[in-house]
């Protein structure tokens, strides 16, 4: 029995030589293992977007064949041509992109000092107010769809932009997620500014937004992101093509008859780069915001 037990000292030796081992085994993968999982998982929802694009340089008769071609025999401008050679569509994306930058300064400025003033400020009521405020997240929006056009209708802006920017001037969740970064702030950085003398305007502008660059850019670009593909509420709003959004505007593309489907993928394509490039450039500032807004409730 003692002849087959291997010394203490053996027994250490070799769990110790082993351990290098496996670890080395384990650091092999130039990637995370996750990446393994993710990359098929990120292919797969890029599907859509690539369908659209080699839609965007096919033919009609090419879209519209069974079975669906999956690559285009040549390449096909036609459908790029008939969008920008439409006189209204630099008037679309004009009035697209004067709603989405209002819209987006406005819930900047708005959101910034109702989040600063939950989270900082205590007054009478403060809670009950900001659960009111969360509880209108929860309400859709075909409740709130008749009554907002009865008072665009008395303010006399149904009809123009005006109607598509003062009902998100300000949005619930840009105030609650501004709050929750503002509340993962030290506090000992605005007292130290407010034993100098500073005044609160003074803390928020010189200390407070500047840390706050995250939470700032995440409300900056899923504002743009809704108010640039909104489709529901211009097509109750506006009535002249003149003051057609970009999203409006490619619906006329699809005739009763006949629909150009070139056309709309071209635009389609058009309409997203926008999208993509405000996503992709602040897609570090969007996940450390993401990961830090839930720090402290």
């Amino acid at each position: 029995m003692t002849a087959l037990s291997a010394p203490p000292e053996t027994a250490h030796t070799a769990s110790a030589t082993a351990r290098p081992d496996s670890r080395r085994r384990r650091t092999r993968l130039p990637f995370s293992p996750w990446h393994l999982l993710l990359a098929p998982s990120a292919l797969l929802f890029a599907v859509p977007l690539i369908w659209l694009v080699l839609s965007s340089v096919m033919s009609n008769a090419e879209i519209n064949r069974f079975p669906p071609a999956l690559w285009p025999s040549h390449i096909d401008l036609g459908g790029y041509r008939y969008v920008l050679g439409n006189a209204m569509f630099p008037r679309w994306f004009a009035n697209s992109f004067v709603v989405s930058l209002v819209t987006v300064t406005a819930n900047l400025v708005f959101g910034t000092l109702g989040g600063y003033a939950f989270a900082r400020m205590r007054f009478a009521g403060s809670r009950l107010l900001l659960g009111l405020m969360l509880a209108t997240m929860a309400i859709p929006f075909q409740l709130t769809m008749i009554p907002t056009f009865l008072v665009m209708k008395q303010f006399g802006l149904i009809d123009t932009l005006g109607a598509l920017i003062v009902p998100s001037l300000v949005t619930p969740f840009s105030v609650f997620l501004l709050r929750q970064f503002f509340l993962s702030l030290p506090r000992e950085l605005e007292e130290a500014a407010w034993i100098d003398g500073c005044s609160r305007l003074r803390v928020l502008w010189q200390i407070v937004l500047p840390l706050s660059r995250p939470a700032l850019s995440t409300v900056a670009v899923l504002t743009f992101l809704s108010t640039w593909n909104d489709l529901t509420w211009p097509l109750i709003a506006i009535n002249h093509d003149t003051q057609y959004t970009l999203q409006l505007g490619l619906t006329t593309f699809q005739g009763q008859h006949h629909t150009q489907w070139a056309a709309v993928m071209a635009g389609n394509v058009i309409t997203v780069l926008p999208v993509l490039i405000a996503f992709l450039g602040a897609q570090k500032a969007f996940i450390q915001s993401v990961t830090s807004t839930g720090l402290k409730g």
